[in-house]
């Protein structure tokens, strides 16, 4: 497969001299403040809990999001198990967690809880182990815990069949690791002067650049990423997931990585993307914020009532955002109990307003939560 033959960002001869238009990034970065100040404005008046709770349905899609975005799906639940189990906050029974959900947890926990300490090599070494407890990156072994050695060939990010792949990027060569990962966590370590919003954007650009890992870079990138936010809120907490609104933007992400690491050092472009994709991260966060506000309310109505542990268990997924329509089936299915039992539940609920029966129609009955006043 040959090599594109334009010449990237790591390649010019001021490597890694990174410049951008302040002037022309004021504007977002301002925005990006304004609503970052509304958002803690709200959460200073919810309360620790309702902030613990607000956190941990940040992370947890966080942790879903940065793994989405590599084609991989987690376990929601095992997730926020993980979570919840790691930063103390009581969500009732825990969802069995396997090794590898643990290990994205520990890297996110870990960049954004420890966001002060230094940032090593033996750090990102122990990032990596941990997305890749087995050795392997689904059927292939790769090297865990130590930077790529470029033994199959250059590092390359490339889409469409074999035989005719098209080369998004090309990362260093594997022998300028040890001299590149030096300069930038050096630089990630020190004192540059960047406004902490840019050094995010920079951070995340910089090792993704460098794709300095066999397998993993996006997801530690976006770890250092927000790592660097975290600094800039100087809290260890997160109420918003950058993540997640890139999941959400996935294809314009790709797009703007590739269109930057094919131009010069002047990333202005990029920057501006990304302030404003983390603008539209802060505003989705008022949702989630919203969402956990409506969960207390909720469970302060009915927290008193006498209801089962299956009961409670499905109407916390119903306040989770539960896929779908929830019908006797289902219940019967995820509650782990009989159809009569199931329906036994939900009659019960539906009989003190707790659930409504919904207005479509088709073969089975389908059920939603009542009026939350």
């Amino acid at each position: 497969m040959n090599s594109v033959d334009c010449k990237y960002i790591w390649q010019a001869d001021d490597w890694p001299n990174w410049r951008f238009d302040l002037a022309v990034l004021a504007e977002p970065m301002a925005e990006v403040s304004r609503a970052q100040g509304l958002l803690m404005g709200r959460l200073a008046d919810v309360g620790m809990a309702l902030r613990d709770q607000a956190s941990l349905a940040v992370l947890t899609e966080e942790v879903v999001k940065t793994s989405e975005i590599e084609g991989e799906a987690l376990n929601v639940a095992s997730v926020r198990s993980s979570i919840a189990r790691r930063l103390g906050v009581d969500i009732g029974a825990l969802a069995p967690v396997d090794r590898y959900v643990e290990g994205v947890v520990e890297m996110v926990i870990d960049a954004t809880a420890h966001h002060q300490a230094l940032v090593t090599q033996e750090r990102l070494f122990g990032w990596h182990a941990a997305l890749f407890p087995t050795g392997y990156s689904g059927l292939s072994q790769i090297h865990v815990g130590a930077w790529r050695n470029d033994a199959n060939g250059p590092m390359q990010v490339v889409s469409g069949p074999v035989g005719r792949q098209h080369v998004h990027f090309e990362a260093p060569p594997a022998d300028c690791l040890a001299l590149e990962t030096s300069r930038f966590l050096n630089w990630l370590n020190g004192e540059s002067g960047e406004p902490p919003l840019i050094r995010a954007g920079l951070g995340h650009l910089w090792f993704v650049t460098l794709h300095p890992f066999d397998d993993g870079n996006g997801r530690i990138a976006r770890a250092i990423g927000d790592l660097l936010l975290a600094r800039a809120d100087q809290s260890p907490q997160r109420f918003y997931s950058l993540s997640a609104q890139i999941q959400r933007e996935r294809k314009a992400y790709y797009d703007i990585l590739e269109q930057t690491q094919k131009q010069s050092l002047d990333v202005t472009e990029w920057l501006r993307w990304f302030l404003n994709a983390l603008h539209r991260a802060v505003d989705q966060a008022q949702h989630t914020l919203d969402a956990v506000l409506v969960k207390a309310r909720f469970w302060q109505r009915w927290g008193a009532s006498s209801l089962n542990e299956r009961q409670v268990k499905m109407l916390n997924k119903l306040l989770d955002g539960f896929e779908g329509k929830l019908t006797s089936s289902k219940w019967a299915a995820i509650a782990k109990c009989s159809q009569d039992t199931a329906l036994r539940d939900i009659s019960d609920l539906v009989a003190r307003g707790v659930l409504v029966k919904t207005e479509a129609g088709g073969r089975s009955t389908q059920y939603e939560l009542g009026k939350r006043d």
